[in-house]
């Protein structure tokens, strides 16, 4: 386990490659159909009484 071990991130930063112990970018999450966030009800303004 070192500089020479292709699946640490120690060996990754070594040679100069990227994988599941160094990742490149990290990726945002994909939303999905489930995950999607609905949009809260507006209230409506209450009427105001006339004296």
């Amino acid at each position: 386990m070192g500089k020479g071990d292709r699946k640490t991130r120690r060996g990754k930063t070594y040679r100069g490659s990227y994988g599941r112990s160094r990742l490149h970018s990290v990726q945002p999450a994909q939303a999905t159909a489930e995950t999607v966030v609905k949009s809260p009800a507006v209230k409506k303004a209450a009427v105001k009484k006339k004296a």
